[in-house]
């Protein structure tokens, strides 16, 4: 009997004893889990940092992440391992203690092909778990339960612009063809987008605005808007839509097409509105063709001789002019002179 008793003070004891020891387990209660930023561009990185509150000279702690999401890039705080869904780094401080750590850090990078809003979060668990006060290693519990960070990765989005563009002056009651176009560089995604019309118009006056589907059936945008009425996904990297529509003006005078991207996911929220002023004629401007002066004749320049020109000599003496009536009178006088010669020697 005494031996009875004596076995079952002993095991009391021991099991108060194990009972004591795991009451008493000291927590990490002073660990404090944060990220650089809580909104990640694609293609940027983000570095989980881990600050223990007290000197730890051994741990190791796995930080789980969305391999969809993040690549794994580096640590500091000890040996790395990239375990494909979660990183686990090792410490042990080889000096007994006298060289502890108060911190670690895991620097992730968001997959630089995201277009769309991607919440995720970091998980961080962790045991052997060493802490070193005065001098003392005293073993802590272990983190079971994951502490977490919550984090978005989304691309810096780029508004909407929306157009309606149409060449050329625009005539009361003649259709007139109009280019429609909206996009983004980079658009937030809608899973259920569509895009409606309204119209300011002269009193009285109305405006269509057509445009066929691929069903070739004709839409008036201004009436019913364009698209599934329950509508349509858009979103991402360079988003591009145009449409070409034709639009009739009932009359002259001033008129005011708005276009709206709405969503209908969240009550017809507007996500781009632009707002288009045209200004329609009672008739086609004429224009008349400008008068063109006769072209003055030029005279032509003389050619050149291929030899050079001598200048002219002036004669030295004027020629003369009319009858000369010296000549014959002198023949005369010398024949009747010699006459008389001959006649007064035969006498």
């Amino acid at each position: 009997m005494k031996k009875i008793i004596s076995m079952l003070a002993i095991f009391s004891i021991l099991m108060l004893t194990l009972w004591t020891g795991n009451s008493f387990a000291a927590a990490l209660d002073t660990i404090q889990v944060e990220t650089d930023k809580t909104t990640v561009r694609p293609g940027e990185k983000v570095v989980v940092s881990i600050t223990f509150g007290k000197d730890l000279s051994s741990y190791t702690f796995d930080v789980s992440y969305d391999k969809n999401i993040f690549e794994y890039i580096e640590a500091d705080g000890g040996t790395a391992n990239d375990l494909d869904t979660k990183v686990r780094v090792n410490f042990h401080d080889t000096t007994g203690g006298t060289a502890p750590r108060t911190g670690m850090s895991v620097t992730f990078q968001a997959k630089a092909d995201l277009i769309t809003s991607n919440p995720t979060e970091f998980g961080i668990t962790a045991e052997g778990l060493g802490a070193v006060e005065s001098g003392t290693v005293t073993t802590l519990d272990d983190i079971t339960t994951p502490i977490v960070k919550n984090v978005t990765v989304e691309p810096e989005y780029v508004d909407y612009t929306i157009k309606l563009e149409a060449e050329g002056e625009i005539v009361k009651g003649k259709e007139k063809a109009m280019t429609l176009s909206y996009g983004s560089t980079m658009g937030k995604p809608y899973e259920h987008a569509r895009l409606v019309a309204s119209a300011t118009t002269p009193a009285g006056a109305t405006v269509k605005l057509l445009a066929t589907d691929t069903q070739d059936l004709e839409h008036d945008i201004i009436q019913s808007g364009w698209g599934d009425a329950q509508g349509y996904k858009i979103g991402g990297k360079d988003v591009s839509q145009v449409l070409q529509t034709r639009a009739t003006f009932s009359d002259a005078g001033e008129y005011t097409i708005t276009l709206k991207l709405i969503d209908r996911d969240n009550g017809d929220q507007v996500i781009a509105e632009q707002a288009i002023p045209f200004q329609v004629l009672e008739k086609e401007t004429e224009i008349t063709p400008p008068v063109q002066e006769p072209e003055t004749p030029q005279t032509p320049a003389p050619e050149e001789s291929e030899t050079e020109t001598q200048p002219e000599e002036k004669p030295s003496k004027l020629p003369k002019t009319g009858a000369n009536i010296y000549g014959p009178a002198i023949g005369v006088v010398a024949i009747l002179f010699i006459s008389y010669l001959a006649v007064t020697k035969k006498k």
